[in-house]
């Protein structure tokens, strides 16, 4: 059988190419190795190769480094785009080292908008708006918590915390609140204090009419 399949792909070679068999798998041969030397030209000067681009991928992760405390605004810069710095993001004002995750939390992946700020909000929503991107969680239902606290137990299972997020507190242009507590304390111990046992002041009038009543009196006499 097999030498039959052999006998008949020769004929259909010369039938249709008009070379001997020979001839036509050296042509073949010679094709093949010309492609692979100019498309190994071409790559190494286009980009990495695919064995450089799996050593890229399997290339270890720096050990998660602690930040501490910090600001939402200092969280930015850990968003994906300076690829030195390790990609965080935070839930519930705790922040998770996510970089091992890299291709759903960085550049182009999936959850790459919830990256560099804390998204608890939008977690718990699973929402992508913009005005979801926010660590507040008040008004959120029942079942909205609960997806929040799964995403938080994953997060606390697999990842690394690495810092919080700190939280500013406003301050507006007028007295502070302890500045307006020490100017009404300051009023209060220099207001004059009138206890039970303290004598009544009588008014400058009463004396003078006290004493025409006396001389109304003599007179009567």
């Amino acid at each position: 059988m097999a030498i039959e399949l052999w006998e008949s792909l020769k004929q259909a070679i010369t039938a249709y190419t008009g070379l001997s068999p020979a001839t036509f798998f050296t042509v073949v041969a010679m094709s093949l190795a010309f492609y692979y030397v100019v498309s190994g030209l071409f790559g190494s000067s286009s980009g990495p190769t695919h064995n450089q681009q799996r050593s890229m991928e399997f290339e270890p992760l720096p050990p998660p480094v602690q930040v501490g405390e910090i600001t939402e605004e200092e969280l930015k810069q850990y968003d994906g785009s300076d690829p030195k710095k390790p990609l965080l993001m935070a839930i519930k004002g705790q922040i998770y080292d996510v970089t091992q995750s890299r291709m759903f939390y960085g550049p182009g992946g999936p959850y790459a908008l919830f990256v560099g700020k804390d998204a608890s909000r939008a977690l718990a929503k699973m929402s992508f708006e913009e005005q979801d991107l926010t660590s507040d969680i008040s008004g959120l239902g029942p079942f909205e918590l609960e997806a929040l606290q799964d995403w938080e137990y994953k997060f606390m299972g697999k990842y690394t915390k690495v810092g919080t997020v700190k939280k500013e507190v406003p301050v507006t242009d007028g007295s502070s609140s302890a500045e307006l507590t020490e100017a009404a304390e300051a009023t209060n111990r220099e207001a004059p204090h009138v206890g039970e046992d303290a004598p009544l002041e009588k008014p400058e009038g009463e004396p003078i009419e006290t004493a025409k009543a006396d001389d109304a009196e003599k007179k009567d006499e």
